[in-house]
């Protein structure tokens, strides 16, 4: 059986408040021609299908528009969806019932009455069932009714909510098992704050979303939505695919794809990666004015200049707009650093003027002439 692991497409975002639409549409077509090449049996998205829990008519317009293309590159696929933290999990699963028929499976909320139990949808290949668990976003506070609360009443951590909520539903360890869940997964052993995360990642203080991997052991194979990057969580079948394009700097020349996965007799399980380009990559372009503006593209760009003088800003903002129409930011590199080994003893006799020179080094003629002229203006308001 062939699978598609999609996940984190954030319709509707922008980018330093560029408008993404188009960018999204030239690489959700480059989903629905690998869809039409490879023909996958179920086509698994890991949640935060929007930016925004009230998306933009335009980017449900969007929405509308990539799954009405997958379904007709892959007519026979199962598009099985859940919502992720992002997403408004109530209206992620309107119509969830009659979508269904139509080989669309949008899962919205997850089981949250003591006789509900994670969605699972079932298909035949010629080794037998494969169950998938389409379990959305959780927060403790949705699942309380199942797995209740400590001694004094407070919530279970993310952790052991997760933990309950998997331990209620009865896996059948002899069949093939997928998930497909949007949490914060970690290898069991490992610490939240070694796992590399993307600027516009939404990050809890402390890390108390995070879950112990320990409990994707029960599956064949683990679907994940949520970190930006792709990404393993201890194993080749547990993973992360991450964004199908970069949404932020911190994801620059990452590779972006889709992964596939093919699920053969039990215990059987192969991934590749389907690569994806973006219309416009994201990148960080660094050096002086002159050797920036030599790499004049129409990519999304964030400048770092290295410039040691002062530019004039109105004629480096135009030559850079006119060399990068799609920039993202201007950032200037302090080349100069304060010197903290001017030792308290000796900074005690030792002028102010001379003390600052100590203090911030190398400064040129200009420089200390008007570093004098501050120092004296002061001396003299002291007096």
């Amino acid at each position: 059986m062939k699978l598609f692991h999609l996940s984190d497409l954030h319709i509707g975002m922008k980018l330093y408040n560029r408008d993404l639409r188009e960018d999204q549409i030239y690489v959700f077509r480059q989903i629905c021609d690998a869809a039409r090449r490879e023909q996958p049996d179920a086509i698994l998205i890991a949640g935060d299908i929007y930016d925004k829990a009230l998306p933009s008519a335009e980017a449900v317009a969007l929405f509308d528009q990539f799954t009405g293309e997958l379904a007709a590159a892959a007519p026979h696929a199962k598009l099985m969806m859940i919502s992720g933290n992002h997403d408004s999990a109530p209206r992620i699963n309107v119509f969830r019932k009659i979508l269904q028929r139509q080989n669309l499976y949008m899962i919205g909320t997850p089981p949250q009455n003591p006789e509900e139990h994670i969605e699972v949808v079932t298909l035949e290949d010629e080794f037998g069932p494969v169950h998938f668990y389409l379990l959305p976003f959780v927060k403790p506070s949705m699942v309380k009714a199942i797995v209740g609360t400590d001694a004094n009443g407070v919530n279970l951590s993310y952790n052991e909510t997760l933990h309950q909520l998997i331990d209620q539903e009865e896996i059948n360890p002899k069949e093939r098992n997928v998930l497909v869940s949007h949490q914060f997964y970690l290898p069991v052993g490992s610490d939240a704050g070694q796992v590399e995360r993307m600027d516009n990642e939404f990050r809890t203080v402390g890390n108390i979303d995070e879950v112990k991997a320990d409990l994707l052991e029960r599956f064949d194979y683990a679907a994940l939505g949520h970190i930006h990057k792709p990404m393993k969580v201890g194993s080749e079948v547990f993973r992360y695919c991450g964004t199908p394009m970069p949404y932020s700097v911190s994801e620059a020349n990452q590779q972006k794809g889709i992964i596939m996965v093919e699920l053969g007799a039990k215990g059987t399980v192969n991934t590749s990666v389907l690569p994806l380009t973006p219309l416009h990559p994201v990148r960080v372009i660094t050096g002086t004015l002159e050797e920036v503006l030599t790499q004049g593209c129409e990519d999304y760009v964030s400048i770092l200049l290295t410039d040691t003088a002062d530019p004039n800003l109105t004629d480096m903002q135009d030559r850079i707009r006119a060399a990068f129409p799609n920039h993202l930011e201007i950032r200037r590199q302090n080349l100069r650093t304060a010197d903290y080994s001017v030792s308290v003893t000796k900074a005690d006799h030792m002028d102010p003027f001379d003390l600052c020179n100590a203090f911030l080094k190398d400064l040129d003629e200009e420089e200390q002439a008007l570093l004098q002229d501050v120092i004296n203006t002061v001396l003299e308001v002291q007096s």
